[in-house]
């Protein structure tokens, strides 16, 4: 059951369920998206299931996270070190990466 501070907020937003549930997520950047984020890794509070929907957050902060991770622009993911699509599931502590596709010669 809900805290009473808690009731105010889901009168006002029936939308909201207490069945949300965050986690954290460590994020790693490298080569031409570390550059134009700025950053080399950080950690965030998430409400994503999928990878995917982790993107989305990431890009709806606007500036250079949108920049960077936009939809069409050419990006590789990974979930704990093993490559990943956007539907890849998301765990609590989970490490994520992104960075641009890479060709070897």
């Amino acid at each position: 059951m809900p805290s009473p501070a808690r009731w105010g907020m889901m009168a006002a937003a029936p939308h909201l369920t207490a069945s949300v549930r965050f986690m954290k997520v460590q994020l790693r950047f490298f080569s031409a998206v570390r550059e134009a984020i700025g950053v080399a890794s950080a950690e965030v509070d998430t409400s994503a299931a999928t990878l995917g929907a982790l993107r989305d957050e990431l890009i709806a902060r606007g500036g250079v996270w949108a920049e960077a991770l936009a939809r069409g622009r050419a990006l590789r993911m990974s979930v704990d070190q093993v490559m990943a699509d956007e539907a890849a599931p998301l765990r609590d502590g989970a490490e994520v990466a992104f960075f641009p596709p890479v060709t070897g010669g």
